[in-house]
């Protein structure tokens, strides 16, 4: 029987996929729940795993290369002897890579469908391997098994196969540079004021721009598919001054803890909307979906384009200690396109932040099935009069906050910024409780 690998569908939002690159080769056996291919959905890199064992007949769509989700990519047969079936009937296909030479087969074969399962997750006891380094692994002869991760979470990396295989690592090459495409008017990089910000991403010359057209990632594409959605939705904005002296105070203590800025304002957010649960909630057919969790979606800005937003769920109900290490854990995953789906699509509210950048204040857009999100500037000294006239230098920060109107109100949008800063200007030390 030969069975057609098709294009999974690895996100709700995903209609179409990149092929990172093959791990098996055409010609090679496959066993169940042996990764097959590496795949690149609109957020992630994930495993693909095959449910059945066979030999790799054909790669129809090879590394590099796009296929639309259910779109054929490889063809799989359960015996060797089906090979050249198999090959003849891929041949066709565009794009079909070429096979080595099989054994005699018979002049016909029944078809069916194959699924393939993806390893989200990428442990539940077992390594969590780079693609790199899985082909690497199969070049040197080396055990993964036998390896010690040294990658974020573990994760086994080139370097780690190499070592193991007593192979110097090789010079770097000098890599052609990707050009990212116009940014999309999209909320922008998650690091708050100076303290926690997460390094940019090396700026591109500008003579590399010159002339050039630069077809955008998968990521970028989703992106503006997400942001024309959120443009077609009634909003509005309401800005607020927050003096952020005492958060800041707070945060020298304890920040050699391990507490990010980041943490503190999910969780300053997080607690407010305990108070103001229609500003996490969203539009859903002429009714309004409250949630039952608080999960704060923060905007990361990625490198080579596009951004992404790890959500810290229920971050109302961790303390800030623990908030902090699953922020770095997320940005971490996030970075090197780790992140289980679970882990970027289930915000119910998000912070946009470009403080990091020296920016006063912004709009973000309002992003797909969320009712609010947040853009925060940077805390600055500001002169300011107290009601005696007298004048004095307090640090604030502007907020603006951008709102689904068919649901949420301006009266409703002030309010919950009233209660956020009378949170984070006179009552911070309740986050760390």
């Amino acid at each position: 029987m030969i069975r057609e690998v098709f294009m999974p569908a690895l996100s709700s939002t995903m209609t179409e996929g990149k092929i990172v690159s093959w791990v098996k080769s055409a010609g090679d056996k496959v066993e169940k729940g042996e990764t097959v291919v590496v795949v690149e959905s609109d957020k992630a890199d994930m495993d693909v795993e095959s449910f059945y064992e066979g030999y790799l007949a054909i790669i129809i769509v090879p590394a590099g290369e796009v296929a639309p989700v259910g779109a054929a990519i490889a063809l799989v047969a359960e015996t060797e002897a089906e090979i050249a079936t198999a090959q003849q009937q891929g041949a066709g296909a565009p794009s079909a890579a070429a096979a080595p030479a099989p054994s005699p087969a018979p002049a016909s074969a029944p078809t069916a469908s194959v699924g393939l399962q993806q390893n989200v997750s990428r442990q539940n006891g077992r390594s969590v391997v780079s693609p790199r380094a899985r082909k690497l692994a199969k070049e040197f002869k080396v055990d993964l098994n036998s390896i010690k991760g040294s990658g974020p979470n573990g994760r086994i990396v080139a370097e780690d196969v190499e070592a193991a295989a007593g192979k110097a690592q090789p010079a770097p090459v000098q890599q052609p540079v990707t050009v990212p495409a116009a940014p999309a008017p999209a909320p922008a990089p998650a690091a708050p004021a100076p303290a926690a910000a997460k390094p940019a991403p090396a700026p591109v010359p500008a003579v590399a721009l010159s002339g050039q057209t630069v077809p955008m990632n998968a990521l970028q594409n989703a992106v503006v598919r997400n942001m024309e959605a959120s443009l077609s939705v009634p909003s509005f904005r309401v800005g607020y001054t927050i003096t952020t002296d005492n958060l800041d105070k707070l945060y020298k203590q304890i920040k050699s803890k391990g507490v990010t800025m980041t943490a503190m304002l999910a969780k300053a957010v997080a607690v407010t909307l305990q108070k103001h649960p229609l500003l996490n909630a969203s539009y859903v057919e002429s009714a309004i979906q409250y949630r039952a969790d608080i999960n704060v979606a923060v905007a990361v800005a990625m490198d080579g384009g596009g951004l992404i937003t790890p959500v810290l769920q229920n971050a109302d109900r961790l303390d800030i200690y623990s908030l902090s290490r699953t922020w770095k854990d997320l940005v971490d995953r996030a970075r090197t396109k780790q992140l289980k789906p679970d882990e970027y699509s289930t915000g119910t509210f998000t912070l946009s932040n470009l403080g990091m950048f020296g920016v006063d204040k912004f709009d973000a857009i309002l992003p797909p099935n969320q009712g609010s999100i947040l853009a925060i500037g940077s805390s600055r000294p500001q002169v300011v009069a107290n009601e005696d006239g007298l004048m004095g230098v307090k640090r604030q920060m502007q907020v603006n906050i951008t709102c689904d109107h068919r649901i949420i109100y301006g009266a409703d949008a002030a309010s919950f910024l009233q209660d956020l800063a009378k949170l984070i200007e006179t009552n911070p030390q309740s986050l760390t409780l």
